[in-house]
């Protein structure tokens, strides 16, 4: 039976961005770097771009794109951030998911990423659809197809993220092994229970949905993922060739895949060089024919499921107590500080949802006064660049301001303008203004003076007319005497 082989890395980082400068100060923890991106892109992401293969004497043999041989997902804030400031990383990236398309069989080794890097489960099923429609609209934007696969963050997972990773077209997720629950052949009756890590990993399952359909997951070795990222696997190439070849059983069944998944940044961030442990590795299991590279795609195009899984709902690859630890207390420690406590957490986590929860409605409310429906337009805003969404806010401006200029003794059309603006004020980027400045100014020589004197004489209507022009003139930059 064929042997197959895939590395999988998992390339992230939160975004860092000071929110009113939109940009990232100077990190002191990063020196000699200007920041942390700075200095993990130079070490890791650049570094596997162009890896160094050398020889016995050792000396440069070849320079290899690492990424052109293995299977990547990269955050999307990541990768907004390397298009500006690493754009030849950035180019680099997008030219190995084209190479790999040409190697395997048509399928691109890239991933899409949940968009915000969302710990899912926790998250209500509104928010999973908006994660997961961004995240294939940012992917096609950048790699000029749809996305196959996509990674959850943390591989958190529960039954209804899958549900709509498969709703809309996702057919494969990478988790980690203790996250499946018990297997079956694919037309079987008899569940074999593999809790603690006993899943054959050498194969694709299918995860059977409420729905009907189904979607595929891989399950990663454990052990040598373990190894790879915190027991110096990466020291050396031929070592990490090595135990990967220890994943093959002597004579399997069927054909096998064997992979591992770790934070892409193992490979020369967080362990000197491993870029180029992994670029060896995978030259030593090509060239000795011990497997054939492959990603995930083209395998799972090959050799469709056999059995089927079910998960654990609600685990993750990185807190043995599920997806607690971004909830609660779950005692999860590095050891380094034996004294902290996670008790902040569950209020945190809390005030946050009921700060979500308080303001959807406001938005639905709000929002709905210019949109047909606010949800729809939160899902594709992906897709809208600054300068198209300016030139959106700018048209539908420009109408409302028509509205009340062609009768401003409307209230109604003057409270509508003016919270439209108020809006617009408040955006991130620039709003062409002028004319609805022109139609203000108009108002305020016209009908302005007589809404003024009933105001005076205690119209109540009039003094609402009054304090709503008032707010609209100041947004609008238009001075009006008092």
């Amino acid at each position: 039976m064929e042997r197959y082989l895939c590395i999988h890395g998992h390339f992230y980082q939160p975004p860092r961005e000071n929110p009113w400068l939109e940009v990232i100060e100077q990190q002191d923890g990063a020196r000699p770097y200007h920041d942390r991106n700075e200095r993990i892109t130079v070490e890791c992401y650049a570094a596997n771009t162009a890896s160094r293969i050398l020889d016995q004497h050792g000396l440069i043999e070849r320079i290899v794109n690492n990424y052109a041989g293995i299977s990547f997902d990269f955050g999307p804030t990541l990768l907004s951030w390397l298009e500006s400031h690493a754009p030849e990383v950035y180019e680099a990236l997008r030219e190995a998911d084209r190479e790999s398309q040409r190697r395997f069989s048509g399928h691109g080794s890239a991933l899409a990423q949940a968009y915000n890097h969302l710990i899912l489960p926790l998250a209500t099923a509104r928010d999973k659809h908006t994660q997961v429609l961004w995240a294939i609209a940012d992917f096609t934007y950048r790699f000029g197809r749809a996305p196959e696969g996509m990674w959850l963050p943390e591989t958190a997972v529960d039954l209804e993220t899958l549900a709509i990773l498969a709703e809309h077209g996702i057919r494969f997720t990478i988790l980690a092994p203790r996250q499946a629950q018990r297997v079956r052949d694919i037309q079987g009756k008899e569940w074999r229970d593999v809790t603690g890590e006993r899943i054959d990993p050498t194969t694709a399952y299918a995860v059977r949905l409420p729905s009907g359909k189904s979607i595929a997951a891989f399950f990663y070795h454990g052990s040598i993922a373990q190894a790879v990222a915190f027991e110096n696997l990466l020291r050396s190439g031929d070592s990490l060739a090595h135990r990967l070849h220890q994943i093959f059983s002597a004579e399997p069944p069927w054909p096998q895949l064997a992979h591992i998944s770790t934070d892409g940044e193992s490979y020369g961030h967080h362990h000197r060089f491993g870029e180029m442990a992994l670029a060896y590795a995978l030259q030593v299991i090509e060239g000795r024919n011990l497997a054939r590279l492959t990603n995930y795609g083209e395998f799972l195009e090959r050799y469709p499921p056999r059995h089927e899984v079910e998960v654990v709902e609600n685990s993750s690859w990185s807190c043995a107590h599920g997806v607690e630890r971004w909830r609660g207390d779950s005692g999860c420690s590095s050891g380094a500080h034996p004294e902290w406590r996670q008790t902040w957490r569950a209020p945190l986590r809390q005030a946050l949802d009921w700060l979500r929860d308080t303001v959807a409605p406001l938005f639905e409310e709000r929002a709905g006064r210019f949109l047909r429906d606010p949800w729809e337009a939160r899902l594709e805003d992906v897709s809208i660049d600054e300068r198209m969404l300016a030139y959106a806010f700018e048209r539908r401006l420009e109408v409302l301001a028509q509205r009340f200029g062609a009768d401003p003794a409307k209230l109604g059309a003057l409270e509508r303008l003016e919270a439209f603006t108020a809006l617009v004020r408040r955006l991130p980027f620039d709003v062409n203004l002028w004319k609805a400045q022109n139609i203000c100014y108009r108002v305020l020589h016209g009908v302005f003076d007589e809404f003024r004197g009933r105001a005076a004489k205690g119209d109540s209507k009039s003094e609402r007319w009054l304090e709503r022009f008032r707010a609209l003139a100041d947004h609008l930059l238009v001075r009006v005497a008092d």
